[in-house]
């Protein structure tokens, strides 16, 4: 679910600025241009985070920011506040990893679960792979690749669709495709023998055989 930022900036052109970064990364935002505006609307609906400028008509920043700490629903919200006008778009791009930041401190994402099948173990949270308990060293790529495969439980993912998602292709070329099939290579020999559990479809794709023995 997207997290929801409320962006509280007086200048419009920053404003839109820093909604759209936002915005590309995935957050939902609201905006406010003053001091009043910001306290109606976290009144309106709390948000997860306050993007807030210290200049501001009416009631600066300072004051929207102690107000909010003296109430109890607002006080445990992450605020993150400008004090900068120059530089806007390096301000801006540093500002998403912030947000970023202070949310994962605020409200942790949940634990990946650990995918297994028969030996093989991946564990997405430690970005580790077990085979019969000993570790197998994957590339970041042949981890996605066999994260992706074991995710899907049996159903067969066509090329195209491990490219979009390991490699982040939006279409493949017969160039591309053969990545995915050196790199499925590369993956069965490291896996030994339950590398033959990665069975290939011809003509569409992979799957990883998950209840064989």
């Amino acid at each position: 679910m997207a997290r929801d930022v409320l962006v509280v900036e007086d200048e419009p052109d920053i404003r839109r600025l820093v909604v759209l970064h936002l915005e590309r990364d995935g957050f939902r935002c609201r905006t406010a241009a003053s001091g009043p505006d910001a306290l109606r609307e976290v009144k309106e609906a709390v948000p997860d985070l306050v993007v807030l400028d210290l200049m501001l008509p009416e009631l600066d920043g300072l004051e929207v920011c102690r107000r909010l700490r003296r109430d109890a629903s607002t006080a445990s919200v992450p605020i993150i506040m400008l004090t900068a006008k120059s530089d806007e778009v390096d301000r801006v791009v540093g500002l998403v990893a912030r947000v970023r930041a202070v949310l994962r401190r605020s409200r942790p994402d949940p634990v990946p679960p650990v995918l297994s099948a028969g030996s093989v173990v991946l564990d997405p949270a430690r970005h580790a792979v077990t085979l019969g308990g000993r570790a197998v060293e994957l590339t970041p790529k042949e981890f996605d690749l066999l994260q992706a495969l074991l995710e899907a439980a049996g159903r067969v993912l066509s090329r195209e669709h491990l490219l979009n998602r390991v490699w982040g292709y939006a279409r493949a070329d017969e160039i591309e495709s053969r990545t995915v099939d050196v790199h499925v290579r590369r993956l069965r020999a490291k896996l030994g023998v339950a590398g033959s559990r990665i069975v290939t479809v011809k003509s569409v794709g992979y799957r990883f055989e998950a209840d064989s023995g």
